[in-house]
């Protein structure tokens, strides 16, 4: 009896896929990408350091 003749087979390794050249437009989605996600590290540290979202909430009145 071997031990494993009822179970799952493993998949052939499949070939690694070459690398596409990259047209004009992918290259400024790319670059578009990149810009955008710098813009949202940059908000996220400015957050991180109180910046103006920090402000507000609901004011209470002196009276009760």
């Amino acid at each position: 009896m071997s031990g494993r003749e009822g179970g799952k087979k493993k998949p052939l390794k499949q070939p690694k896929k070459d690398s596409k050249d990259m047209d004009e437009d992918d290259a400024a989605f790319k670059a578009k990408q990149k810009a955008q996600q710098k813009a949202m590290e940059d908000a996220k540290a400015k957050a991180a350091k109180g910046g103006p979202l920090g402000v507000g909430g609901i004011k209470k009145s002196g009276k009760k």
